[in-house]
């Protein structure tokens, strides 16, 4: 996890929405949807020993993420499958199997049709409710149309049925048909039971919750329980199905949604891009307009934005409408090469579109202002309050810190990291092979990994910038080794300070007392950063190191195979490992090596041990 990704966990909204996984080239690897954005998001980041490999392997390319608010679990989850099939996100292998969420759909060009569920919504002609969260949830709510309105559910012809004079089946027998199989129920009577029923579709479900809820009372006082449950999961199932949904329609809608967001000098247009009647997309667009009105600025993005995007729909909706309008609709027709609408809706789902972008564009400039301050509170904001503390007269610019690293005096290296204005700039870090005379002598080795990185500062260029403010890992005994190394290259009017890792006291040269900084100090996390850099750097180089020390050790005892030879078989087998198990052949074709000395080499690592060695 990044510090970007870091900052931004803290900043999500208990709210639910889409959330989009990117990696390190901007690519979109996973779309998700949460019920609460908080929770879902920041649960891929925690440690878990259960998590799936997949998951594992999700979380190792994320290198940052977006969300969109949407109003509720239904338009999220809608949100989730248009965006997931249109961008195939990598990760997202569980829903590439197309399927689409179930409608309702009714023909009503049919004298006495029936209720089906479909997956897809087309163009024939016939009404289709949905799609629902969920086929489950669908279909107890059709049983509890199947209790409370006494539609037909089966494939029966009924004009076949009426002609023949066939017995209604054993579900007008009990309640749950109205038989028009017996031709006793008209048209019209029948598809007054279907408005019912649609109205019910559509969301007016208080007159059935409410028949529902009084039943569930008389079974719970006639102490039949298992009814009353029944009536209660049928309530549960029928409000859920009730939810509005605006993320999709089943119309075909091309159109895109602009509306301008802003949070004092700051400006954003946020945009939402709507393609077969799904959202397919959101963007963000900061802009620079002082305080002109928000519909000369809509006009002015229109310009730039179409001039470039080669895309435009039937429909572009935007919050605030330009003065210009009509000229900016008949560009945009111009460009498009056919009919485009401009419009600021006031009411409906368009509107509703509208009012999405506006309440995400909000949501996405504070959170940048909140970035923004935050990241400026833990680089600049934090060296500005160290400088204070250690009493410099200027912020540092460039600050080097200093750390060694080794076992048991053996392959002892030095790191130098840099960080530029509260940043780390790697292209900036060197580090140092400390000769074997230092032999673990933490203060030898600090002495010549300075002596060293101060004295190339006259002839190499990638040493010439010196240091604003020079950190040394370490207390007292360090510090006063590293002050001795600035004086000898008269350099002392560099400022330096340790930082003693036991108590994480900050050490003065001209004070006895160290300082002491409160653990939530932002001046102390700086501090903290870049020693911890330091400390990594020069771990990782030491490791390298090692192995390569104690290859050339094993190789020793080896006839036949010196200095040059080990160096030869290192860079061109590189690991340990493949130096024993490649063959002989494998070993004298490396250049420099000889038959005997390839030979030798093979016999060493695969002689019989002894001893249980």
């Amino acid at each position: 996890m990044n510090e970007r990704i870091a900052q931004k966990l803290k900043l999500l909204p208990d709210a639910p929405g889409v959330y989009r996984m990117l990696d390190a080239a901007g690519q979109v690897i996973y779309v998700g949807k949460a019920v609460n954005l908080k929770n879902r998001v920041r649960s891929y980041f925690r440690t878990d020993k259960n998590r799936s490999p997949k998951v594992a392997a999700l979380v190792s390319h994320i290198a940052d993420f977006e969300y969109i608010l949407v109003a509720n679990e239904t338009e999220a989850l809608t949100l989730e499958a248009a965006m997931t099939k249109d961008m195939q996100p990598r990760y997202n292998i569980l829903l590439k199997d197309d399927k689409h969420f179930p409608y309702v759909r009714l023909d009503t060009k049919q004298d006495f049709p029936r209720f089906e569920v479909v997956r897809r919504a087309a163009n024939d002609g016939a009404r289709y409710f949905g799609p629902y969260l969920s086929a489950g949830a669908l279909r107890d709510a059709l049983n509890c149309i199947s209790e409370d309105f006494p539609v037909r559910h089966c494939r029966k012809d009924i004009r076949r049925a009426i002609t023949k004079n066939e017995r209604p089946c054993l579900m007008y027998h009990l309640g749950k048909c109205c038989a028009p199989c017996s031709g006793k129920v008209s048209r019209e009577e029948y598809h007054q039971l279907l408005a019912r029923v649609c109205a019910f579709l559509e969301g007016d479900a208080a007159p059935v919750i409410g028949m529902l809820k009084s039943r569930m009372i008389e079974y719970s006082e006639a102490l039949e329980f298992e009814k009353a449950a029944r009536c209660r999961d049928r309530i549960a199932a029928i409000e859920a199905m009730g939810e509005k949904q605006r993320a999709m329609t089943a119309t075909g809608a091309e159109r895109d949604a602009f509306a301008l967001a802003r949070d004092g000098n700051d400006a954003l247009m946020f945009a939402i891009f709507v393609r077969g009647g799904s959202i397919v997309g959101t963007r963000h667009f900061s802009m620079t307009c002082a305080d002109e009105p928000a519909k000369d600025v809509t006009a002015a993005f229109l310009q730039q934005y179409y001039s470039e995007s080669g895309a435009i729909p039937r429909e572009v909706l935007v919050a605030d409408m330009p003065d210009n309008a009509g000229e900016l609709a008949e560009w945009l027709r111009s460009i498009r090469g056919g009919a485009v609408s401009l419009l600021n809706p006031m009411r409906g789902e368009k509107r509703e579109l509208v009012d999405m972008a506006r309440k995400n564009g909000q949501d996405t400039i504070q959170k940048q202002r909140e970035l923004e301050h935050r990241a400026w509170e833990r680089n600049e904001g934090a060296l500005a309050r160290l400088s204070a503390i250690i009493g410099l007269d200027a912020v540092p610019e460039r600050v080097e810190c200093f750390d060694n690293s080794h076992i048991r005096g053996r392959d002892t290296v030095s790191s130098m990291v840099v960080f530029l204005n509260g940043k780390p700039a790697p292209k900036e870090y060197r580090r140092f092979r400390i000769r074997q005379e230092a032999g673990g002598d933490d203060l030898a080795a600090m002495r010549e990994a300075l002596s060293r990185r101060f004295a190339r500062a006259e002839t190499d260029e990638r040493f010439a910038v010196l240091p604003d403010l020079l950190i040394v890992d370490g207390g007292r005994t360090q510090l006063d080794a590293a002050l001795d190394v600035l004086s000898e290259k008269e350099l002392s009017h560099i400022p330096c300070i340790g930082l003693a890792e036991r108590n994480e006291e900050i050490v003065l040269p001209d004070s006895d007392e160290p300082v002491v900084l409160g653990r939530g100090d932002g001046a102390l996390h700086m501090l903290q950063r870049i020693r911890d850099e330091a400390h990594r750097f020069a771990i990782t180089y030491h490791r390298s190191l090692h192995m390569k020390t104690a290859l050339f050790s094993e190789l020793d005892a080896i006839e036949g195979v010196g200095e040059r030879r080990k160096r030869l078989l290192f860079d061109a087998l590189v690991t340990r490992d493949a130096i024993a198990s490649a063959s002989v052949e494998q070993l004298a074709a490396v250049k420099g090596m000889t038959k005997p000395a390839a030979q030798a080499v093979y016999d060493y690592f695969h002689q019989p041990k002894e001893n249980g060695e």
